[in-house]
């Protein structure tokens, strides 16, 4: 490869990488030097190494990738491409600042509910073609990581039915899940529903019945009542 060759070779892979870096985000490193990787040998080396180039003043530079780009050289002899691609291992924590900027994916495939449903096997760290159904994304606010989560965890419905005793006040729900605020949980006496915050309150998982004592409107709790609690959230 002539001199004039390493040149354009040089310019191109700098732009290449450039787009490709920061169309991401910028790899974690910010300071300090980054360990130089083994040369790619044309022909013969598949993935990532360096490539070496020499600029127009005729200093030898390389260049390589890493955290989450693939470089990928021909292993043809004849032919010494080299390319730089999205898609590959993070090696360092990764954060893009949109900075008030609109990111976004098009071409996101929407899911059919008539023959896909939520994930029943998803586990931590699995990668793709390892469970069935989907999972939802979302954003840990403390750290800012990406994680997923299962589409049955994000809205939790539950119903549980008692047999009152005689001025029975308090009804601790099974499994003891922290009910959600007044608007999602509705309570039941006998079929008829009692009006929140006045005829009950809730407090984590433990319904407590307020009757009345005021006529016409007095009611009490009596040996047999059926109370039902039903929530979502």
């Amino acid at each position: 490869m002539n001199k004039k060759t390493y040149q354009n070779a040089f310019k191109t892979g700098v732009l290449a990488l450039t787009l490709l870096t920061f169309g991401i985000g910028s790899a974690q490193q910010v300071v300090g030097d980054a360990t130089k990787q083994g040369d790619v040998v044309p022909g013969t080396t598949a993935t990532a190494g360096a490539v070496r180039v020499v600029d127009n003043k005729g200093t030898i530079k390389y260049l390589q990738s890493k955290n989450g780009i693939t470089m990928l050289s021909n292993t043809t002899d004849d032919v010494t491409t080299t390319t730089w691609q999205l898609g590959g291992a993070l090696t360092d924590d990764t954060f893009i600042d949109v900075d008030g900027n609109i990111f976004g994916l098009d071409g996101i495939e929407l899911i059919d509910i008539a023959t896909e449903s939520a994930s029943s096997d998803a586990t931590t760290a699995s990668s793709a073609g390892t469970g069935t159904g989907y999972t939802i994304l979302v954003r840990d606010e403390a750290t800012g990581a990406t994680k997923k989560l299962l589409a049955t965890d994000l809205i939790q419905s539950g119903q549980e039915s008692f047999t009152a005793t005689a001025a029975q006040a308090a009804y601790p729900l099974t499994g003891s899940p922290v009910l959600p605020a007044f608007s999602q949980v509705w309570v039941y006496r006998n079929g008829a529903k009692l009006i929140a915050n006045v005829d009950y309150t809730v407090a984590t998982s433990t319904v407590t019945l307020v009757p009345n004592t005021t006529v016409p409107n007095d009611w009490a709790v009596y040996d047999g009542d059926v109370i039902e609690v039903q929530f979502v959230k």
